[in-house]
């Protein structure tokens, strides 16, 4: 069989309806890891729905305990064809944020996917279980139009606690590096630039989530009594707040600005257009740091956003000047940010502006990571998905959100690379989720190719990618 014929005998199976019928039932699956009392469905998943699709491909079965959450399995799958064959990681996660069932518009339910027009609604179908159905089916197609090999080594990875934050996933990929090793890494998750427009990413932004606090005094005093006397947590918080990022968007640390928006960043950047779909929110004019397109804001540079603001009690608000006020706010930032030291520049930066009452707590952080765009591998992914969609793709350097990429690119060691199936107005995390069946049969077409040539050239591609890494050393 010919690399179109597989594709074409993957784009018969999706016609057929056999991929909607899988993807309803994985939908039906209430795997909601941010409650306690999903436990044996997020069990359920891995033994009743991947594992038995994996072990008919010839995988070898891992199901292991988290490590750090107990509830939250792995399983890990291999299928080794020959020790010299190219072996490529894959991954996804299996469970989903709250169905918030009872805010679905009418007609539609979290747990029951639902065609209207192009959409499938469900929670999960974009965010992951649609995407990572969309990269097993191509494993079959290929494997089945290969007579049952795929011309190359492969290992999958499933978590089912992405949606809290990967408890365990780098504790596990330390400890299982043997299990785990491999040559390249693909996956599918986050959305693309636009519903129409194929899109490849190699990474991913980080995230450092920080409290900042005022403890004043141990009571709120009457406002009319003490006002112009005691110092009013809340204003000096708001006014600490706008010296750290102005009334524009533009962070004004120095210390936590990127190096890394280098010529040749800005210009894959300036292929990409932000926004402007059905469903997207309108862009604010004159918002975040200045001289900088849309697309390097949100692809190439660094935000500071406040997530949470609260002093006093604003649902019974009183005539009294509170005494604490605290703030949570969150740097996202790309490669190139001295962010593991982030409270020492926030601290430095506001004791230097008079706010040495400001506590500053680091709460939780994920570093930034990026394959180099100039990578052989990229060239290769980016050719593939042309002649599959027939379309020119987007390339981005990394995802504007943040996945955990790092435990795939720093502590496996991969090149990674990332061909998501959703679109930004999917309505992941939030109601009404759907993904486009028309996205999902474009990434079952673009999937398919992929994995062909990886078994067709896949030792050659590699040669290529050491040699290009040797030559940089």
């Amino acid at each position: 069989m010919t690399e179109q014929q597989a594709v074409d005998q993957a784009m018969r199976y999706f016609d057929s309806g056999e991929f909607q019928q899988l993807l309803a039932r994985r939908i039906a699956c209430v795997t909601e890891s941010q409650r306690g009392d999903r436990d044996s469905e997020l069990r359920h998943y891995l033994h009743g729905e991947i594992g038995p699709q994996l072990a008919a491909l010839g995988f070898r079965l891992h199901f292991i305990d988290n490590p750090v959450a107990a509830q939250r399995p792995f399983l890990v799958a291999t299928r080794i064809e020959a020790e010299n064959l190219p072996t490529l990681l894959v991954y996804g996660h299996g469970d989903v944020v709250f169905g918030d069932d009872e805010n679905w518009r009418d007609g539609l339910d979290p747990w029951l996917l639902t065609e209207e027009g192009d959409r499938w609604y469900g929670r999960g179908s974009a965010d992951n279980k649609g995407q990572h159905c969309v990269n097993l089916a191509a494993l079959e197609q290929v494997y089945h139009a290969r007579g049952g090999r795929l011309g190359f080594n492969c290992k999958i990875l499933f978590e089912m606690g992405e949606e809290i934050s990967s408890p365990g996933l780098a504790e596990l990929c330390q400890q299982q590096q043997a299990l785990l090793r491999a040559d390249l890494f693909i996956a599918s998750d986050g959305p693309r630039v636009s519903a129409p427009r194929p899109t490849l990413f190699l990474g991913s932004r980080g995230a450092v989530n920080f409290r900042l606090t005022i403890n004043a005094r141990d009571n709120a005093y009457h406002s009319g009594n003490w006002g112009g006397l005691l110092s009013n947590p809340g204003t000096r918080l708001a006014s600490a707040i706008a010296s750290l990022v102005n009334a524009q968007g533009v962070l004004q640390v120095e210390a936590l600005k990127p190096d890394s928006l280098s010529a040749a960043v800005r210009a894959i950047l300036s292929d990409i257009e932000v926004g402007g779909m059905p469903g997207d929110p309108a862009l604010d004019a004159n918002w975040g740091e200045p001289g900088l397109t849309a697309a390097e804001r949100l692809y190439g540079w660094n935000t500071l956003e406040v997530l949470a603001f609260e002093t006093g009690s604003p649902a019974r608000p009183m005539n009294a000047i509170p005494g604490t006020a605290t703030a949570v706010c969150q740097l996202r930032f790309v490669v190139g940010t001295d962010w593991e030291n982030l409270v020492a520049h926030v601290q430095a930066h506001l004791h230097a502006r008079g706010f040495d009452d400001v506590q500053v707590d680091f709460l939780r952080g994920s570093p930034a990571t990026r394959l180099d765009p100039q990578s052989p591998l990229v060239a290769w992914a980016l050719e593939s998905l042309a002649v599959s969609s027939n379309k020119k793709p987007a390339l981005l350097p990394n995802l504007g959100g943040s996945l955990p990429n790092e435990v795939f690119s720093d502590i496996l060691g991969l090149p990674t690379l990332w061909v998501p199936h959703s679109y930004p107005a999917c309505g992941q995390h939030g109601v009404n989720e759907h993904m486009l069946k028309s996205v999902a049969r474009e990434g079952l077409q673009i999937m398919t190719r992929l994995l062909w040539q990886l078994g067709e050239e896949g030792e050659a591609l590699l040669a290529r990618q050491q040699a290009y890494q040797e030559a940089r050393v």
